[in-house]
């Protein structure tokens, strides 16, 4: 976060900064004694090894636990088959059918045919499921379950909800590498996973609408952030650089390819980019990468779904090249003082978005695609920009899930402190990038000039800048979209553990009241995270002193939220908290559009 930085005699900035980092750490490397280094690898091999090992049994603890919640809810291996699939409420259990229908068919070519011509879905219509429906991940379990030995051993229905709880293990594990690439410390990763279950009312619903598209989704969308903040960090290897890009890639890819709603979440964090990029905080090379893997990644599941033409005009793709065009077109967009820089700033902010609406129209047009009009009357009549009449729009605003986020959402996390750590570590580091921004576009002109950096100049690493914005978007889109808290929820847990681990935070913090001290710095870094550990252990093992994990885990936890009677047959016992289930229908109008 705050650092002192010295570069000499370079003209490109980006390239200067660069260089200099690497200069100082080799100098730092030869002054250290042989017998140090040796001693520094074994402790950095030893601590590798306990924090990958603790991430892969966290992960696993948290997908066998979540399981067994699902099992103490539903007493699911103990009621009849037909009663297991009803318990997969509204398109859950359509999809669910899906993964049924490959199984049941005669062979796979006629599973697949029938999934390719479904006249079943939509009254009197002959549809592509491929192709209207993020259903590929159905297709792939079926051919696998009928692939593998394991039909004497697990029914159907025990391979499918089993193979959800295993991303989870992927998800926490992807939250707890977030955390520990951007502190340096495992013990932020550890904290980061505690909070994900602690609060899991809040970050996830899988133990109660398992076969829903975002459950499949969101592990890979974790895999992905921690992909982009380990390729955001500064002097990595060739080699390592284009791992980090593949890994993007592959984890953009599978995420596009589940999730009905992926081109509006990837173009929120391809607006993370931009910002970040306009404002000098983003290697400008790195963000072209991420805009063309995020396009390819994009084309590659608008291939698989049989050319669907929503994917073509999203608002996505036209918004990536728009952007890398814009860059073509306006040279020398990061030079000049504060005023000519934030000129070209606005200049270039009024091209982007005027080059985005022409091409997105053009494509539009070409291809007749009408099919997501809906969405933006359903966000012009949200706002208060207009009524509509339009029935797929409507439906949206009638649903609760798509409302504003509840005020009892933070009393829920302030009961774990995540909320409040959460708040604390958001100010700093918004400060910090406020700082370094406003140095940015002052200090362009005498950067380019002499090659150099005044001596205690602040900046933002580009990994913490990026989870920087990328939460305030996301939290923003929660607090609109009740829906979409399960996008911002997680990655609170990860930003509020890694910010309390983090020695920058505590160093801006310690520098601000004059206390600091490297004694002091290292015992604030782990002692407050410690503590906040364990007073997360104590509130999920004490659930009658209030916390929410306890009324989650009670078999009357749907009471506790709701109010609805327990004492129902358990399929028929309402199984999701603040109307998350409510929202399904809507979530088919929008793959059937």
């Amino acid at each position: 976060m705050t650092s002192i930085r010295q570069r000499k005699g370079i003209k490109n900035t980006e390239v200067a900064e660069d260089f200099a980092a690497q200069e100082e750490n080799v100098k730092w490397e030869h002054e250290l004694p042989s017998e140090g280094c040796t001693s520094r690898r074994l402790w950095k091999t030893l601590s590798f090894t306990l924090g990958g090992t603790i991430a892969l049994c966290v992960g696993l603890l948290t997908s066998v636990y979540l399981a067994t919640l699902h099992e103490n809810d539903l007493w699911f291996s103990n009621i009849k088959e037909v009663e297991r699939e009803i318990s997969f409420r509204t398109e859950c259990g359509l999809y669910y059918s899906y993964y049924k229908q490959v199984l049941q068919a005669p062979t796979l070519m006629q599973g697949l045919h029938g999934l390719m011509y479904d006249n079943k879905t939509e009254s009197m219509r002959t549809i592509n499921l491929l192709q209207r429906m993020n259903i590929y991940q159905e297709v792939f379990l079926g051919i696998l379950y009928r692939v593998l030995p394991i039909q004497k051993y697990l029914e159907p229905v025990y391979f499918y909800i089993y193979t959800l709880f295993g991303l989870q293990a992927i998800y926490v594990a992807a939250l707890y590498m977030t955390s520990w690439l951007l502190s340096g410390t495992w013990l932020s990763g550890l904290l980061a996973a505690s909070w994900y279950v602690t609060n899991r009312i809040d970050t996830t619903r899988v133990e109660f609408t398992v076969p829903l598209r975002e459950n499949w989704a969101l592990p890979f969308f974790a895999v992905q952030i921690a992909a982009v903040t380990y390729f955001l960090r500064p002097n990595l290897q060739p080699l390592s650089e284009r791992l980090a890009l593949l890994a993007v890639f592959v984890s953009t890819f599978l995420f596009s390819l589940t999730w009905q709603f992926n081109q509006f979440v990837v173009l929120l964090q391809a607006l993370v980019l931009f910002t970040l990029d306009s404002l000098d905080l983003l290697p400008a090379m790195k963000a072209s990468r991420l805009y063309g893997v995020q396009i390819a990644g994009l084309l590659l599941v608008c291939a698989l779904q049989f050319l669907n033409s929503m994917i073509l005009g999203s608002l996505l793709v036209s918004f990536n090249l728009s952007v890398l065009t814009a860059r073509r077109l306006q040279k020398n967009l990061k030079t000049g003082n504060f005023l000519n820089r934030l000129g070209k700033l606005l200049l270039h902010l009024f091209m982007v978005l005027c080059l985005t609406l022409f091409l997105n129209n053009i494509i539009k047009n070409t291809l007749n695609l009408k099919s997501d009009e809906h969405i933006f009357k359903f966000l012009k009549a949200k706002f208060g920009f207009g009524a509509t009449r339009d029935f797929d729009a409507n439906l949206y605003l009638c649903e609760e899930a798509f409302g504003l986020l509840p005020l009892n959402t933070f009393e829920r996390l302030s009961d774990t402190l995540v909320f409040y750590a959460y708040v604390f570590v958001l100010c700093i580091t918004a400060t910090t990038a406020l700082a370094s921004t406003l140095h940015n576009l002052s200090d362009s002109a005498s950067q380019q000039s002499t090659g150099s950096v005044r001596k205690g100049a602040v900046s933002l690493k580009p990994a913490t800048a990026y989870n920087l914005v990328h939460t305030v978007l996301f939290g923003l889109l929660a607090l609109s979209t009740m829906r979409m808290k399960y996008l911002w929820t997680p990655h609170m847990c990860v930003f509020a553990s890694f910010g309390l681990c983090s020695p920058e935070t505590w160093e801006s913090l310690l520098k601000a009241v004059r206390l600091y001290s490297p004694k002091r710095l290292c015992v604030m870094r782990y002692s407050v995270p410690i503590l906040t550990l364990l007073y997360v252990s104590y509130k999920l093992s004490h659930p009658e002193d209030g916390c929410v994990c306890g009324e989650h885990a009670a078999a009357g936890w749907s009471q506790a939220v709701h109010g609805q009677n327990t004492d129902q047959p358990p399929t028929l016992r309402g199984q999701q908290p603040e109307g998350a289930d409510q929202s399904g229908l809507p979530d088919l109008c929008e793959e059937a559009c």
